[in-house]
């Protein structure tokens, strides 16, 4: 069956404009103190805001545990080979460049950015070298699912999409998993007897930048930072395909980046940026954006002095001018001399990726926990739990309504197209300014019900399903719908690199929205749709894959304001958003609409299941 279009051209551009005006409007709105004591109460609330929106602690008597698994001598310094615990069962992979010398030396930790090896690789590692020839201590380390961390050792992947967003349904973020895996490389440098414990930098590049910066946000002991071509502003990151590590789910809800960059405030901070960076969210001029609100801090705090930005006439990296302007940066604050402007590298050689391994290729060890363990060891302990008494189901309810947080959206007009090949064409508007794309099939066989189905891929995605040949087949009414950012009405910018929808889900998780609610709600628009226009004496809901979780959420939402709706049906949909055993799990096949903060730890699928069935809403799986 090949379904017809029901306009003659998609509707494009309208996602990103929405999303976009009110992440702008959301800038405008986040403007900080001008005084000190106006900022001083601001800072805790805002840190205590951060640490709820990452979903992590940090505890600095959880033992280091620091094991060295060889030492490599260079010319001037040596590398040692090491791993650390950061919270309890996850360890850290990493770099120490130590200066020969009895010290104490300065320390500088250093985090990389989206390269395929992590620390390993040459960009990253210079640092190091560079550093470790200058007198400083270095800490180079692996981002949780990077470099040695990756899923496979050895095998290089991107953690930014579907792997790291994972950890949201368990309460977590990967974004404060980082922080505390850099806060705990901090407390290992102060421990060190060569290292001076008040004199502690920060730097790297592209996300490692954005580590760097929220590094120095949440932990006072780092003294002096030089984030790179990484500091934009929060509104830029909506509807960019930037990294989940990145991501700080509702975080334009309460802060622009300038108040993560105040928390920086009485201590050194230098941005540098690009000027031929290709990413319009790292552009020079959102970084100034960002530096003009956040002075205003620095210099409440009498410290105008020690806030500053460089802009390099270079593409997006942590090049060789860059490098020489860290050391003249590091050697003002943290050594206390010079004036801070660059200076020349001594030359260095970089290793072979292989010899600064911490373990030989593909004998890592068990105990380095990767994020897919991680989230199937914490999904089987949610999932082993009881299931909670459910006389009363209102609570959860809300509670899930809460989790999801659709934007508004209410019927508001209809418009019929021409029909086409037994399928009458409608679009049907709503009051936020949404247009859904509709096909409709009557009842055959004196049916009175109508079946609304969706696919994550749009109306197209049914064509071939089970789930859409059983609907024709009982002969009730059948309507096919493309949801928000699907079909006929495409997200913008999505990147085929990515898991589906991950610029549409990531931006809209800024927003304190998802996804998910989304589409929940294009259903419930439909199902009022179908009552009033249609003459639909009962609905049923229904879709594939991910689109069959909005479809029981929608009919849970349903309950108390349109009770025509009586039953749900689905095809392929997961019995659970955390990862299973298998090479694949589940969650590699899922879009990024299923990663929904906080859905775990609420119940996951199970909990739906159980609530249609409180509720008396029917419940039924079709297969091939």
């Amino acid at each position: 069956m090949t379904l017809p279009r029901v306009w003659s051209e998609p509707l494009t551009g309208q996602i990103s404009g929405q999303l976009r005006a009110e992440a702008e409007r959301l800038f405008l709105a986040h403007q900080l103190p001008k005084s000190k004591d106006d900022w001083l109460k601001r800072r805790e609330e805002l840190r205590y805001q951060l640490w709820e929106a990452m979903g992590v602690n940090y505890d600095s008597t959880i033992p280091l545990d620091v094991q060295v698994t060889k030492a490599i001598p260079c010319d001037g310094y040596k590398i040692l080979c090491l791993h650390y615990q950061s919270r309890p069962g996850i360890r850290v992979t990493g770099n120490l460049y130590v200066p020969d010398g009895k010290g104490p030396f300065p320390a500088v930790i250093n985090v990389h950015g989206h390269w395929a090896q992590g620390r390993l690789a040459e960009r990253v590692q210079s640092r190091g070298h560079s550093l470790a020839k200058n007198g400083y201590v270095c800490l180079s380390v692996d981002a949780w699912g990077s470099g040695e961390r990756c899923t496979e050792h050895g095998v290089y992947t991107y953690h930014g999409s579907a792997i790291g967003g994972s950890l949201l349904p368990l309460g977590e973020t990967l974004l404060g998993a980082q922080v505390v895996d850099n806060m705990r490389g901090v407390q290992l440098l102060t421990e060190l007897p060569y290292v001076l414990a008040d004199k502690i930098g920060a730097t790297g590049a592209s996300g490692g930048g954005n580590q760097t910066m929220w590094l120095t946000a949440m932990d006072d002991r780092v003294q002096a930072a030089m984030p790179v071509v990484s500091v934009g502003s929060f509104a830029s990151y909506v509807m960019r395909s930037n990294c989940i590590c990145e991501l700080l789910p509702r975080g334009l809800t309460f802060t622009e980046e300038s108040g993560v960059l105040a928390l920086a405030a009485p201590r050194a901070l230098k941005i540098c940026n690009c000027l031929k960076d290709s990413n319009p969210t790292f552009y020079v001029s959102e970084m100034l954006r960002s530096f003009v609100e956040a002075r205003k801090v620095f210099q409440a705090l009498d410290a105008d002095d020690k806030f500053s930005y460089q802009a390099f006439n270079l593409p997006h990296g942590f090049w060789p001018e860059v490098r020489e302007a860290m050391l003249g940066f590091f050697d003002l604050h943290l050594k206390g001399i010079g004036h801070g402007q660059p200076r020349r590298e001594v030359p260095f050689t970089c290793l072979p990726e292989e010899e600064v391994m911490v373990f030989p290729k593909g004998e890592r060890p068990e105990t380095i926990t990767t994020i897919v363990d991680y989230c199937r060891q914490q999904g089987k302990l949610i999932q082993a739990e009881p299931m909670p008494d459910l006389d009363d189901v209102d609570d959860v309810r809300y509670d899930l309504f809460a989790i999801l947080n659709p934007t508004e959206q209410e019927f508001d007009n209809a418009w019929r197209h021409d029909d086409e090949d037994g399928w009458q064409r409608w679009s049907v508007s709503t009051s936020g300014g949404r247009l859904i794309p509709v096909l409709y099939r009557p009842p055959t066989n004196n049916g009175t019900a109508v079946v609304i189905l969706s696919s994550p891929t749009g109306k197209n995605g049914l064509e071939n399903t089970t789930l859409l040949s059983t609907a024709l087949a009982e002969g009730n009414g059948v309507l096919l719908f493309d949801a928000w950012g699907t079909g006929e009405a495409p997200s913008d910018n999505e990147s085929s690199s990515h898991t589906p929808f991950h610029t549409l889900s990531r931006g809209l998780l800024w927003l304190g929205k998802t996804l998910m609610g989304e589409w929940s709600q294009d259903f419930h628009v439909l199902a009022y749709f179908a009552v009033t226009y249609l003459n639909a004496r009962n609905v049923i809901l229904g879709g594939t894959g991910d689109m069959a979780i909005a479809a029981c959420c929608a009919a849970i939402f349903c309950f108390d304001t349109l009770s025509q709706v009586t039953d749900v049906m689905v095809e392929d949909m997961p019995d659970t958003l955390t990862w299973q055993d298998g090479p694949d799990g589940t969650v590699a096949k899922r879009t990024m609409a299923a990663f929904v903060p906080d859905l775990v730890v609420w119940g996951d699928i199970r909990m739906l299941e159980t609530i249609l069935d409180k509720i008396d809403t029917g419940f039924r799986e079709v297969t091939a």
